[in-house]
């Protein structure tokens, strides 16, 4: 081993390495080093066979025993998920991925794994999701799998800008509170030295705190947490939240209009980069919606009941009645992105400013995407009486909010905001069935590991 070691480290270096997407682009008879997983290895004969796999791509390469008999035997003894590095040369292959394959110089081993491998990365609609996600760095060889996260990394990114070029700033809130954002007992409770605390529901009060602290718009993202013990596919204990809060508003129809080209601004951008991908490994056309019509929750109910889907809470719409909704909005609009404006106040958080002409009622509404809600947001109250009054409502504390209620009695604006699962967005756009497999290490009432 220690001979073999020093003779990789003379001949090898990975300053030399290129990605195989690169590699497959140079011309016929250039030389490339290449490295990566085992995809598959086959022997022919007098030929082997092994693909290999990186982030970028796959490519084949070959060995022939009359040629090249120690790389030979060297790939006939490889199994999957070995880690190797290969010198050769590129020939055209019409067979082979790319239409192109490396006849193989030089071959290492560089990391073997151990057999049998758990899971099997190309083979992962066999294999449960539970399975996938104990083993989720395997999970995630799988090009697929990668893909996920790929686009969720040009979404973010894609909304961040969006974002900055709307006048907003990134700010990063505390994620230990001395209560709970929303109310209710929905949260995790941690012991901060010798008091207790929570995990964050959200930024909401925080950024809204910025708002009036001047900066007027604010956005963050960063994990929330919520301890609910939800056993669905579109439900987690930790995600990514997205949000945002605007001051100098006229209503929350102004929140709703910057949220709706923020998400169309990244739909589109995620389609320019990877819609041909998106189309190939999930099967789904990721077109940009341009109408986001509006309808109120009661006209949605209303609509819902017309159509057969009678909503069991009366101030609520459930997931099955937003799937249904949105499968009617689509046939009757054209369009897979809408909202459901003015839910009831008793169904709405204690900052969350009423209709002026029928205070049963709220300016607040979710945006709904292929079915999901994936935003939910709202003019918020900036009156303090008129706040500390909503939140005696609620059966909350007033001593236990003094330290945001008594910004407001500061100067605060007319201001709103929303949250944005990121999570759900992009589960969205791929057409993804269970929430967890658009989360890198899923947290639910069951899972704390990996």
């Amino acid at each position: 081993m220690e001979k073999f070691q020093k003779v990789m480290q003379m001949t090898l270096s990975f300053k030399e390495r290129i990605p195989i997407s690169e590699a497959l682009r140079k011309a016929e008879g250039d030389r490339v080093l290449i490295a990566g997983w085992v995809h598959t290895v086959r022997v022919v004969g007098g030929v082997s066979f092994v693909v290999i796999r990186d982030r970028s791509g796959m490519v084949q390469c070959v060995a022939k025993k009359n040629v090249n008999p120690e790389a030979f035997n060297i790939v006939k003894e490889l199994g999957s998920e070995d880690v190797v590095a290969v010198k050769g040369s590129l020939i055209s292959s019409k067979a082979s991925l790319g239409g192109k394959e490396i006849v193989i110089d030089e071959i290492y081993v560089i990391s073997r794994a151990a057999k049998p491998v758990p899971i099997d990365p190309d083979d992962w609609e066999k294999t449960s999701l539970a399975t996938r996600l104990d083993w989720r760095f395997l999970d995630l060889r799988s090009p697929r799998n990668r893909v996920i996260f790929e686009v969720t990394d040009v979404a973010i990114n894609a909304m961040r800008d969006f974002y900055r070029s709307n006048g907003f700033i990134e700010i990063f809130t505390p994620k230990i509170v001395a209560e709970a954002t929303e109310g209710g007992a929905e949260v995790f409770p941690v012991i901060y030295f010798d008091r207790n605390a929570f995990l964050a529901q959200s930024p909401q009060l925080y950024k809204q705190m910025m708002v009036i602290s001047g900066f007027e718009r604010v956005f963050e993202v960063g994990p929330v947490y919520r301890a609910e013990k939800h056993h669905t596919n579109r439900h987690l204990t930790e995600y990514e939240s997205v949000d945002i809060e605007m001051g100098f508003i006229d209503d929350h129809e102004d929140v709703m209009r910057m949220v709706e080209r923020a998400v169309q601004h990244t739909i589109e951008t995620v389609s320019s980069k990877y819609g041909k991908i998106v189309e190939e490994y999930f099967k789904i056309k990721l077109d940009t919606p341009k109408y986001v019509p509006r309808i109120t929750f009661r006209e949605a109910h209303k609509l819902l009941e017309s159509n057969g889907f009678k909503q069991p809470d009366p101030n609520d719409i459930d997931s099955e009645g937003e799937k249904a909704l949105g499968e009617i909005i689509e046939r009757e609009y054209g369009t897979q992105l809408f909202y459901v404006t003015e839910y009831p106040w008793v169904k709405r958080p204690f900052y969350t400013m009423k209709k002026d002409n029928d205070p049963n009622y709220t300016k607040s509404f979710d945006l709904i995407y292929r079915g999901m809600e994936i935003v939910s947001g709202s003019q918020r109250e900036h009156r303090a009486e008129v706040l500390e009054s909503q939140i005696k409502e609620k059966g909350l504390s007033v001593e236990s909010f003094n330290f945001f209620i008594r910004v407001f009695r500061y100067g605060a604006p007319p201001h709103g905001g929303s949250g944005l699962g990121l999570e759900r967005l992009v589960a969205q756009m791929l057409g993804i069935k269970n929430i967890r497999e658009a989360r890198l290490l899923p947290r639910d009432p069951e899972r704390l590991t990996p």
